[in-house]
């Protein structure tokens, strides 16, 4: 009896052993020809690039590229190395225009500033941005050409995080933009309103195509990507609720922070005032601006436009502006001979870093107070 169950048992140990070999052997068939498959594929687009390298002017060999136009008849035709490639079966589509609502949108951010950051690590997470802190949309056309306008001064700490967090959120959004630091030179009183007056001439003077402006401070970071930094068609104010401010709006009149103008909206109000020297008030006057033009201030939703900002200390020379409070209540007087219009400044530097372009300028000191007595 022994011998017959030890017999039984053997039998079904060998049937199992010639089982396990039988779909080891068909798994190793899949394989092989999975890595055949592949070698085959992997040659195929060899041979591809090669003909390619062939035909330099045909439109496989660059994205979005036209083939060359040759001179009139008795112009010297293409040598036979540059002869494009008329027997191309493939052709590429046009780009369409961006989504409105891009679909790599992720929503709500964590932000943080205790991690560490350098420039070398934000430049090394986003390799797909030009020198001077550009980029384009490669897979589709964008909307809208975005410069980002940063008044600035002794702020790198502060926007190494700006840079870390805000190029990827650009990107997700599908915005071809520049970004430009307005670097005010000497010690003497900020004017954040200058600054900006000025970031919007230079940067048309780099490229005439931006029609839309958003003038950001270097310490506010959005913590949602589907706050679209594009311009609308009224003006925009994108920093709606500040984590300083208890995530709410303080005052309806609030224009302060993050904003957004397009080319013809900013001109129209005669841009930002130039006298506002100090901290303060001159994000109300740019409100009024755009209330006397017959505009109205667009805002995203509450949960959509909040923002955390890096703590810090006031900064020296930026005192509030005793002068704030009686300027405001004169914009209506003031704005069609104070502003864009009326701007001088002397351009001190223009640097383009690989993560943002640097314009230093100088724009002055404020006008002496008259004394009393």
């Amino acid at each position: 009896m022994t011998r017959l169950l030890l017999g039984v048992t053997l039998e079904r140990i060998c049937k199992a052993v010639l089982l396990l070999c039988l779909l080891h052997f068909v798994i190793i068939m899949i394989l092989y020809f999975d890595v055949y498959a592949q070698h085959l594929d992997f040659f195929s687009r060899f041979n591809t690039r090669n003909t390619s390298r062939l035909h330099p002017f045909s439109n496989s060999s660059r994205p979005n590229s036209t083939a060359p136009s040759y001179g009139p008849a008795g112009a010297e035709p293409p040598s036979p190395s540059t002869k494009p490639n008329t027997n191309r079966s493939v052709t590429e589509k046009p780009l369409q225009p961006c989504q409105e609502v891009p679909s790599g949108l992720v929503g709500r951010l964590l932000i943080e500033f205790s991690s560490p950051m350098s420039m070398e690590r934000v430049q090394r997470e986003n390799p797909d941005v030009s020198l001077g802190g550009k980029y384009t949309p490669p897979d589709c056309l964008p909307r809208q050409k975005v410069a980002i306008l940063i008044p600035f001064r002794h702020r790198e700490h502060h926007l190494k995080y700006w840079l870390h967090y805000l190029h990827p959120i650009l990107r997700r959004q599908k915005v071809a933009y520049g970004i430009y630091i307005i670097n005010q030179y000497g010690e003497d009183t900020f004017n954040r309103a200058k600054l900006l007056n000025v970031g919007f001439l230079e940067a048309l003077k780099d490229d005439e195509e931006y029609d839309c402006f958003i003038f950001s401070d270097v310490d506010l970071i959005p913590m949602d990507d589907r706050n679209l930094y594009r311009c609308y068609e009224q003006p925009r104010h994108f920093a709606v609720g500040m984590d300083k401010f208890g995530f709410r709006l303080p005052y309806a009149g609030y224009f302060g922070g993050v904003s957004g103008l397009s080319k013809s909206q900013f001109l129209k109000i005669n841009g930002f005032p130039n006298e506002y020297w100090g901290w303060g008030g001159e994000d109300d006057d740019i409100f009024n601006r755009i209330s006397l033009n017959g505009m109205k201030v667009s805002r995203p939703d509450i949960r959509i436009g909040r923002y955390r900002m890096i703590k810090h200390e006031r900064d020296k020379h930026n005192e509030p502006n005793p002068q704030r409070f009686t300027k405001i209540q004169n914009t209506k007087m003031t704005m069609k001979r104070d502003g864009i219009s009326s701007l001088q400044y002397r351009l001190v530097e223009v640097s383009r870093q690989p993560m943002y372009t640097n314009i230093t300028v100088e724009i002055g000191r404020p006008p002496p107070r008259l004394v009393r007595g």
